[in-house]
């Protein structure tokens, strides 16, 4: 029948990895249009937030910039993109708690409606939250902290953080599975 074409907002592989993990196959998901297959292509876009969102609101915004970029920039085809994913980490505190959080979100969108949710949180060391309200971002924080270059495109800081507990792509893959929900559930 038809494959269920979508964009991810981002050249990083972990990003990219976490869709085809959310998503899985067209024959074991619940899907729109019931496609037979699932076609899932690096589309990198601008985010139209800062380097280093601060905030749930920054990294919302970040994620559904870079979903609806998705949409926008695609000029492969005449039917385009069906689903566009935009992906954002970033650092925020909690209402209620101390300390400041490593934060992703995930937005999806198919140009009328948007789907959102958050993977997990993970608390900052006080030394690299420090170095973060002093305007450093957090990859290149990591990466000087863990003597090592992209974290960002590996284990990410949620792995570094966590003894690699948390896998970065099956984190953001939650946050993307969450907010795919408007589009698998009638409940929406």
């Amino acid at each position: 029948m038809t494959t269920l074409r979508v964009g991810v907002g981002s050249g990083n592989p972990v990003k990219r990895r976490a869709v085809e993990l959310a998503l899985g196959s067209a024959s074991d998901a619940d899907l729109p249009g019931d496609p037979t297959g699932v076609a899932i292509e690096a589309v990198p876009v601008d985010s139209g937030v800062s380097e280093q969102p601060t905030g749930h609101a920054e990294t919302v915004a970040g994620a559904e910039n870079r979903a609806a970029a998705v949409l926008e920039a695609d000029t492969g085809s005449p039917s385009g993109y069906d689903l566009g994913v935009g992906i954002e980490g970033g650092v925020a505190g909690f209402d209620g708690v101390d300390g400041r959080y490593l934060i992703m979100w995930a937005a999806v969108t198919d140009g009328d409606r948007v789907g959102r949710a958050a993977g997990p949180s993970v608390a900052l060391p006080a030394d690299v939250a420090a170095r973060i309200d002093d305007g450093e971002e957090l990859g290149p924080v990591m990466d000087d902290r863990l003597g090592t270059d992209g974290v960002a495109t590996r284990g990410g800081a949620a792995g570094a953080l966590t003894g690699g507990r948390v896998d970065r792509a099956e984190a953001l893959a939650a946050a993307v599975s969450g907010a795919l929900g408007p589009f698998a559930s009638s409940l929406y």
